[in-house]
């Protein structure tokens, strides 16, 4: 978990040519929104989110203390991470796959991250159970749930996570550590972030991934317990 405890001021803008200064200043914003809904800073983790970004933005919050990162690939993780687990960081570093997962690398997804955020439908449950049997290693599970129903994203309609959270644990011997989601571009978060967490609640899921650059604010008022931040702390992808 990211343990750093910074409150930098609030008129400390972000910085997309000082990555180390912007993740100050989105530590410091965290901080403050969980505060104010009578939150721990602490509950709320940081998950910084490095896909596609250039080592050199990423190198200088993993020194100043970022341990928490979030990739969308499973070959691009590997390349970016794989040095750094066998280093001596890499048993405080914590890897969450964040973007979709293919059935054909759900092995190599096993194997190398400490948590699977997008799981979203039966034959990936299956794919990962067979993998954790193999391995005799299992990553913390999240349902990846579309809040929104578009059809052209990963996740299970809300309307069939109840009987999928169920079917997890009966027949695969999971227990999800919380929920996912991503809202759709153009729409108030905040009833998506409000449906997430309903969910969760009648599930028993004390854990809730939402909230992005542009909302994980909001995302905290409706109780995230984690913010998947990317541009606001390195700037936009090239």
């Amino acid at each position: 978990m990211n343990t750093v405890s910074l409150s930098p001021s609030a008129a400390d803008p972000t910085d997309p040519d000082d990555p180390n200064r912007s993740w100050r200043h989105v530590l410091g914003r965290i901080a403050d929104c969980a505060r104010s809904v009578d939150r721990a800073p602490g509950d709320v983790t940081l998950v910084a989110v490095s896909k596609q970004q250039p080592w050199a933005a990423v190198a200088p919050i993993l020194e100043a203390g970022q341990r928490v990162f979030g990739e969308n690939r499973v070959q691009e993780a590997q390349a970016r991470w794989s040095a750094q687990r066998a280093g001596p960081l890499g048993a405080d570093l914590e890897l969450r796959l964040i973007g979709p997962l293919q059935t054909n690398k759900a092995a190599d997804a096993v194997a190398f991250f400490d948590v699977i955020e997008t799981l979203d439908r039966d034959k990936l449950a299956r794919a990962i159970a067979d993998t954790v049997q193999t391995l005799g290693r299992s990553p913390r599970l999240y349902v990846q749930v579309n809040t929104g129903e578009e059809p052209q994203k990963a996740g299970i309609a809300p309307a069939d996570a109840d009987a999928f959270i169920a079917r997890l644990r009966r027949e695969f011997g999971f227990e999800p550590e919380g929920l996912m989601c991503i809202p759709p571009v153009g729409e108030a978060a905040g009833p998506h972030f409000a449906l997430l967490a309903k969910i969760a609640a009648r599930n028993g899921l004390a854990r809730l991934s939402m909230g992005m650059s542009g909302d994980f604010e909001t995302a905290i008022r409706f109780g995230a317990t984690s913010v998947r931040v990317g541009s606001a702390v390195f700037g936009a992808r090239a």
